[in-house]
């Protein structure tokens, strides 16, 4: 008789294996955390990768409880690769320990997400200002780049297209600041948002028009090298991200400590 499955863990078999193909925010997660690595990545590195992505897309829920035991029967690995890699995504706030359940995924309230965007907010303001005073063509050409993509995204009324691209086009202008620990708090912060901005957006996808003119507006004030104006428009994209983060929270999303409680860890990735 085979062991009874845990409570409240997701279904490894298929989630872990080819059958769950990957979409456009998995690639991006992947993307982010490899970001500055080696592309040999280690076993525990490939398993972060995967459990990120599928955290993500909201595959793998908040509150699920990822046992070392499972992933690693399914994996046929050693559990010592499983646990660096929980490890990984412990550094990226994506899960948390708890004493007696183990690796939780975890799960921010309003007040939580809220907090998590008044740093970005303020770290968005430190990073625009430099580039525009000191790298200015960099972040034009940056948007050159990345608009094509989210106006692309739009006209298919492709959500995962969109929240995609503008999670890179985010994770590059943060590369382009000279003050690296502004940067990597940043990629932290919009990987810990990343799936709750994709439900929020999947949920209402009428915010794709707007949120694209919010892009294009930021675009324009940049060309201009306006800093109230950039600094502005910012501000209303971050608080429209807020916005749909905070609306895909699930009824009843718990009220204590979440992902936004202890310090932010500077990430290696997105």
């Amino acid at each position: 008789m085979g062991r009874l499955k845990t409570t409240n863990t997701p279904e490894l078999q298929a989630l872990l294996t080819q059958q769950t193909p990957q979409n456009p925010v998995t690639l991006a997660v992947e993307q982010a955390l490899m970001h500055g690595r080696d592309w040999s990545a280690s076993v525990a590195e490939q398993i972060a990768v995967r459990l990120a992505g599928l955290i993500a897309i909201d595959v793998i829920h908040a509150g699920q409880r990822l046992l070392e035991k499972d992933i690693s029967e399914v994996l046929e690995v050693s559990r010592a690769p499983v646990r660096e890699a929980l490890r990984i995504l412990e550094r990226e706030r994506l899960i948390e320990f708890r004493a007696r359940r183990g690796a939780i995924v975890t799960e921010p309230n309003a007040q939580d997400l809220r907090d998590i965007y008044v740093v970005r907010e303020a770290l968005f303001a430190i990073l625009l200002r430099q580039l525009v005073e000191e790298r200015p063509e960099a972040l034009d050409a940056l948007f050159e780049a990345f608009m094509p993509q989210v106006s692309r995204a739009l006209e298919d009324s492709a959500v995962d297209a969109y929240t995609s691209v503008t999670f890179l086009a985010n994770m590059a202008m943060a590369d382009l600041s000279s003050n690296r620990l502004v940067g990597d708090l940043l990629n932290s912060l919009s990987l810990r948002t990343l799936r709750y901005v994709r439900l929020g957006l999947a949920s209402n996808p009428g915010l794709l028009e707007s949120n694209v003119k919010t892009w294009r507006a930021l675009q324009r004030a940049v060309a201009k090298r306006d800093i109230d104006a950039v600094l502005q428009t910012a501000r209303k994209r971050i608080e429209s991200s807020r916005d749909a983060a905070i609306r895909a929270l699930p009824r009843g999303a718990p009220k204590g400590k979440g992902a936004a409680s202890g310090s932010a860890a500077p990430a290696k990735a997105a």
